[in-house]
């Protein structure tokens, strides 16, 4: 292969709607008496939740990788692996995975740069207007873990996005002519819409083997209006 030519980039737009509360957090750092110890993340120029674009790469990746079976270090490590024609690595880029830089040279000579680019999730104009209105998207859950042997209950209370609430969806994908007139990104570009549906089936932040998290995707559409089916997850 000489060069890279870039066909085209594949825009998918459409909502998240949160089905069970969502938590995304943002860490406690600045915890003051009697504040909220496991806040949710917040824009800082408005304070309104949103669903960082980076929380969406790294759930689908990770749920792509067990699907592909992609999950082969003890350590828990995203696939670094670097091949031609490994779907997470060409899709989802990857870190160095070995000392040997021309070795790494040729193997991004020969997968090319990250396809896909999750923007940022941010609220949809309705829920931003229902929010100037005064409506609260934000609950305080309460959780205890109990003592075993003394049944003893230790509260801890998380924020979470109240089900309903919708953000704006949006990705891109590179289909590059890799010396096959970007047959292998198209191909690819379904399994990435099959990890949207992965996500579906699975959950978003934390909490989720709790009940938090559950998310689905609405109004799925190309840039040129024709709509997206999401394959049937198996």
């Amino acid at each position: 292969m000489e060069t890279l030519k870039l066909i085209k980039i594949k825009k998918i737009k459409g909502t998240i709607k949160v089905e069970t509360g969502l938590h995304i957090g943002a860490g406690n750092d600045k915890i003051e008496i009697g504040g909220m110890d496991n806040p949710i993340i917040r824009d800082p120029s408005t304070g309104e939740p949103y669903i960082p674009g980076s929380s969406l790469k790294g759930k689908i990746r990770s749920l792509m990788e067990w699907k592909h079976q992609r999950v082969v270090k003890n350590n828990g490590s995203p696939c670094s692996c670097g091949e031609e024609e490994c779907v997470i690595c060409r899709v989802f880029g990857t870190s160095a995975g070995s000392k040997n830089k021309t070795e790494e040279n040729e193997k991004a000579k020969r997968r090319g740069p990250t396809r896909v680019i999750f923007r940022d999730a941010r609220l949809t104009e309705d829920w931003i207007k229902k929010v100037k209105e005064g409506v609260n998207i934000i609950e305080d859950k309460s959780e205890n873990s109990l003592n075993r042997i003394t049944a003893e209950a230790n509260p801890r209370p998380i924020e979470r996005i109240i089900p309903g609430v919708e953000f704006d969806f949006e990705l891109l994908y590179k289909v590059l002519d890799m010396g096959d007139g970007g047959k292998t990104d198209e191909k690819y570009f379904n399994y990435l819409l099959e990890g949207l549906g992965l996500l579906e089936n699975d959950y978003l932040g934390g909490g989720g083997s709790r009940g938090s998290g559950k998310i689905s995707f609405h109004n799925l559409s190309y840039e040129d209006g024709g709509e997206v089916t999401l394959p049937e997850v198996k």
